[in-house]
C-alpha cells in the first residue's frame, strides 16, 4: 500500500525536547456505495439548481458568500477577510501541556484518530524515547493542533510502533444523558446474579478480531444489487422478535444461560369456578334408588379422566378433572 500523504507536518514538543512528526489520517473512504438521484419516468440524473430563494434566479455556486442568520430571514455577510481575522496563528509544533491516566478521558470525547510518525530520519532517537516514555507512564499526552483553519484540542497515545492522535469533542458537543439514566435505581442489585452475570461474561469472553465490527447491512445491500443486477433477487432476513412484555425470573434466566436449570414457566391462570345447576358437592351423595332393569336404562360408562394441569372443574358426575379438549 503506497505512503499516506501527510495532512500536517512540524515538530512535537515536550520541554526543550522536540523531534519532527508527520500526521496522517486514520481511516479513509474505503470505496462505500454511493447512490445518485433518478427521475424514474426517464432514469435520467436529476441536476441539483442553485437559485435565489425570492426571485427564482439561477446562480453558480463560485459567485456565493456566507452569511449568518442574526434574526428571521435576516443575514449578516461573513466574508474570506472576517474568516481570516479569526483564524488561530498556525503552529509548527504540537506543545505537550499536561500528561493525564490514559483512562481518564471516557471514549466518548474521542472524534477523529491520526497516525503520528517521524517525518523522516531525523529525530527518530527522540521518537523513540518519548514514545516510550509515555507508554511506560500509562499516560496519554493533551496537547491542541490546528488543521484546516480550526484548532482543535487532542490527546496523544502510544500505538504500536508509533503514536495516535484523538482529536476531542468540546464538553459542550455532547448531550446530556442525566434524563436517560435517572431512571436506574441506586442501590445494587442481587450479588448472586451479578455472579452468574459475571460467569456468563466470562464464558463468552474472547479475543476481539477486526471481522467482529464488518459493515454487514453494506455487504448484504452488495449482495442485493449485484442479484438484481443479474435478475434475481433476496428475500430479506427475518427480524427476531422481542417480547417486551414477557417478565421472566431472573436468577433462572442466568442459571439456564450458564446451564445451571431451566426457567421457571409462568403459572397456570386459576380456573373460574362453575355456578349454577350444575355446580355438584362431591360429599353430597344422594342414596341410590332401586329401580327395575327392565324399564330403566343405564347411564353411559365413561373411564375415569386423567388429571392434569389446570384444576378441577364440574363434569356431569360432579366435580372431577378437568377432560382434554376433544376427548
Amino acid at each position: 500500500m503506497a505512503a499516506q500523504r501527510p495532512i500536517w507536518r512540524g515538530q512535537l514538543r515536550l520541554a526543550l525536547v522536540s523531534c519532527p512528526i508527520a500526521l496522517c489520517s486514520a481511516n479513509h473512504d474505503r470505496g462505500s456505495l454511493h447512490f445518485n438521484l433518478i427521475n424514474p419516468k426517464t432514469g435520467n440524473r436529476i441536476r441539483m439548481i442553485t437559485q435565489d430563494a425570492e426571485t427564482g434566479e439561477e446562480l453558480s455556486r463560485r459567485d456565493l458568500v456566507k452569511g449568518y442568520e442574526f434574526k428571521k430571514d435576516t443575514y449578516l455577510i461573513v466574508g474570506d477577510e472576517d474568516f481570516e481575522s479569526a483564524r488561530i496563528e498556525s503552529s509548527s509544533a504540537i506543545k505537550i501541556d499536561k500528561f493525564v491516566d490514559a483512562g481518564a478521558i471516557d471514549p466518548i470525547y474521542f472524534d477523529a484518530s491520526y497516525y503520528v510518525g517521524p517525518d523522516g530520519d531525523a529525530g527518530v532517537d527522540v521518537f523513540v524515547v518519548l514514545r516510550d516514555a509515555i507508554a511506560a507512564t500509562g499516560k496519554m499526552a493533551l496537547s491542541r493542533v490546528v488543521i484546516a483553519r480550526r484548532e482543535r484540542p487532542i490527546a496523544i497515545m502510544p500505538m504500536g510502533k508509533g503514536l495516535v492522535i484523538h482529536t476531542l469533542h468540546d464538553e459542550r458537543d455532547l448531550n446530556d444523558h442525566e434524563g436517560l439514566f435517572e431512571v436506574l435505581p441506586d442501590g445494587t442489585p442481587d450479588p448472586d446474579m451479578v455472579e452468574l452475570a459475571t460467569q456468563l461474561i466470562g464464558r463468552q469472553a474472547g479475543r476481539y478480531d477486526p471481522a467482529d465490527v464488518e459493515d454487514r447491512y453494506e455487504a448484504r445491500l452488495r449482495a442485493v444489487i449485484e442479484a438484481k443486477l443479474q435478475g434475481e433477487g433476496i428475500a430479506p432476513e427475518a427480524e427476531e422478535e422481542t417480547d417486551r412484555g414477557n417478565v421472566i425470573d431472573l436468577m433462572a434466566a442466568l442459571k439456564k444461560s450458564l446451564g445451571q436449570g431451566a426457567v421457571a414457566k409462568p403459572a397456570p391462570k386459576p380456573v373460574a369456578k362453575a355456578t349454577g345447576p350444575a355446580k355438584a358437592k362431591v360429599s353430597a351423595k344422594k342414596p341410590a334408588t332401586k329401580k327395575p332393569a327392565a324399564t330403566t336404562a343405564s347411564p353411559p360408562k365413561h373411564p375415569p379422566a386423567r388429571k392434569r394441569a389446570g384444576g378441577w372443574s364440574p363434569t356431569p358426575w360432579g366435580l372431577g378433572p378437568r377432560r382434554p379438549a376433544g376427548a
